[in-house]
């Protein structure tokens, strides 16, 4: 049995905030779970993170209290979140007398980042580079995704929305894998986003019906099962890989691609598992790994 764990990264509206709506499957033997679970944890753990959820985009960001908190980074992970919280429950309260619409939007950009508030920029980028090094180096590891450049994609001719192509792409490309193994079958779990819940499950039904445009879907049983990423590792490194892919894709960063890349599943030397939706003359690696 593989396990396959689904997260997005970027916005599947036209054109929405982000140039690139990415969709991950990250596929794992159900017999290594329980080790590459214990990897994750020790990770987690040297960074005050135990049974935190790991959201990269987040973690990436600056936070102003780091810089205007002297000495923060010679603190201790408890002072430091001290600090950091009093700091920001202080910067609130001025907001709050200011500014209610800013003061609400503000609070809960806090609340996606608390976990983190005792770790500095730099420690919060090395734990994101040790968990994709984690990936790296996991060889039973298969990365499926599709990356879609919305300035190409036009849905009156897919005849389908960005995220549906997506997981179309995907849940074919994992098929192939799992028909290529012979007599593994596959399992799709999937970050619990109530706006899709219902639509990717309805589409999966279909699947399993009718095949998709490119396969029959014999060996990927059932619809997805919907988690809390919070509770489940595999997702939250779903979401580190779909940061990576679309960073590269839209700011050309490369150090995380390049480890987390490597898990792309392949047939020799070409990467087909991950596709670059795109204009037809695309130089990026995905491109040129998927062209070989």
């Amino acid at each position: 049995m593989r396990l396959c764990y689904i997260d997005e990264s970027g916005t599947p509206e036209i054109p929405g905030p982000t140039s690139h709506y990415v969709l991950v499957g990250l596929s794992i033997p159900a017999d290594k779970w329980r080790r590459y679970f214990d990897d994750i944890e020790h990770v987690k753990r040297r960074y005050g993170l135990e049974d935190r959820e790991i959201h990269v985009a987040w973690m990436m960001r600056r936070y102003p209290e780091e810089t205007a908190i002297r000495s923060f980074g010679s603190m201790s992970f408890d002072d430091r979140r001290k600090a950091a919280l009093e700091h920001r429950q202080a910067s609130l309260s001025r907001l709050k007398a200011a500014d209610s619409r800013k003061f609400r939007q503000q609070k809960k950009n806090l609340r996606k980042t608390d976990a983190y508030a005792h770790l500095t920029l730099d420690e919060r980028r090395q734990l994101v580079r040790e968990l994709a090094m984690l990936i790296s180096g996991w060889g039973m590891v298969r990365m499926f995704a599709e990356c879609v450049d919305k300035n190409h994609f036009v849905p009156e001719i897919a005849g389908k929305s960005v995220d549906e192509q997506a997981l179309e792409q995907v849940v074919s490309r994992f098929e192939r894998y799992l028909q290529n193994l012979g007599q593994d079958l596959g399992l799709l779990i999937h970050d619990n986003n109530q706006t899709v819940a219902k639509r990717h499950t309805n589409l999966m039904r279909s699947f399993l019906r009718k095949g998709t445009l490119w396969t029959d879907v014999r060996h990927v049983i059932e619809t997805p099962m919907f988690v809390d990423s919070e509770l489940t590792g595999m997702i939250q490194l779903a979401d580190l890989c779909g940061y990576a892919l679309r960073r590269y894709l839209e700011n050309s960063e490369s150090e995380l691609f390049n480890l987390v890349f490597r898990r792309a599943d392949r047939v020799g030397q070409t990467a087909v598992g991950v596709r670059h939706f795109t204009r037809p003359a695309c130089e990026c690696k995905i491109c040129e790994a998927h062209r070989v």
